[in-house]
């Protein structure tokens, strides 16, 4: 039978019990994510279909989370665009052609999904026909986020050449946010087609601007992607790291869910009027605690969300050293506590 208690939760519906996945639940916790990454690189197993939808898996049988999240990288879509982008171990995606100037943006080509990335499609395709019977979250990176690696040539702490570009050449920056924006609609609406049924937008590094440039800069792009997704009949998450400052302007965007992390509760959210689905938000480093605590802080954060448009997850990805154990340990108490809340 088929679980679809995480789509009912992510429009708001009531639900018999909280639903829950992990972000980064495919990763260097798992033994059997090591054992391949002893191998293989990242980019090397996203271009093989049965072995990245054997990890997309995997989670899903192992810890009995209610969603499967495709296992990929948020660059995956740059390089058939002309991103010379590489996944650096320790370090993360690194450009060696950054946009410096709107003539490196007129340069940008357009995805052509199927074609260029069909190595995606194809495990979407195995995933949802062949291995799950939970829903498969895909995703994109948010374009602020996505830009900062292709502007800074890497992860960055300050954003001091994004948020340069941003006030110093406003035409270059509007141009790379509607080529970005045009990527990630044809990349999230052929994941749709191929079965995704759940889309997360990582607005990983948006908590680097304040409420005014969010809404000038970012939010008319974000709308354009949820928009164009939601036509599609599939709800739309956004999450971010630091970013309990943007809820009320995160709350004027069209999105299902509201992703939050650790710094701001499920009551706090509710108390600056969001009613929009929430999803969140133990703090990961929890997962490395004593049991007892785990449970304590869990059940707060479930009496918080009461069944009522709640998935339980935590405020950002899993850490290598948390044990499986843990994680399935957490999946059955989220269950189990939340029925017939």
């Amino acid at each position: 039978m088929f679980n679809d208690i995480i789509i009912k939760a992510a429009k708001g519906e009531k639900t018999d019990y909280t639903p829950v996945w992990f972000m980064r639940q495919v990763g260097r916790s798992q033994p059997e994510y090591n054992k391949v990454k002893e191998k293989y690189s990242l980019m090397e197993i996203t271009h093989q279909p049965e072995l990245t939808a054997y990890l997309t898996a995997t989670p899903v049988e192992n810890y009995n989370v209610d969603a499967a999240v495709l296992y990929k990288d948020i660059v995956s879509p740059l390089a058939p665009i002309g991103i010379d982008v590489e996944i650096k171990a320790g370090v993360g995606p690194v450009i060696h052609n950054p946009i410096r100037h709107i003539s490196d943006v007129e340069k940008l080509g357009e995805l052509d999904p199927y074609k260029d990335l069909d190595y995606v499609y194809k495990t979407i395709e195995i995933l949802t026909k062949e291995k799950l019977n939970v829903p498969l979250i895909g995703f994109c990176g948010a374009p602020f986020t996505v830009a900062s690696y292709m502007i800074e040539g890497g992860p960055t702490k300050n954003y001091h050449k994004t948020k340069t570009m941003m006030y110093n050449q406003p035409e270059t920056w509007f141009r790379l946010m509607e080529k970005l924006t045009d990527m990630s609609i044809r990349y999230l609406k052929a994941q749709v087609e191929s079965g995704a049924s759940l889309i997360q937008i990582f607005d990983s590094w948006g908590g680097a601007l304040n409420k005014a440039d969010y809404a000038h800069y970012l939010a008319p792009y974000m709308n354009q992607i949820v928009d164009s997704i939601r036509a599609m009949d599939v709800p739309v998450i956004v999450f971010g790291i630091g970013a309990s400052h943007l809820i009320p302007e995160w709350n004027k965007l069209h999105m299902d869910v509201m992703g939050l992390d650790w710094r701001t509760s499920i009551e706090e959210a509710r108390g600056m009027g969001v009613k929009k689905a929430l999803q969140g938000n133990l703090d990961p480093a929890l997962l490395l605690a004593d049991w007892e605590i785990i449970e304590q802080r869990a059940k707060q954060i479930l009496d918080q969300g009461n069944n009522d448009g709640h998935i339980f997850n935590l405020g950002h990805g899993v850490f290598p050293e948390v044990k499986p154990e843990t994680l399935k340990r957490l999946t059955t108490f989220v269950h189990e506590y939340s029925k017939g809340k």
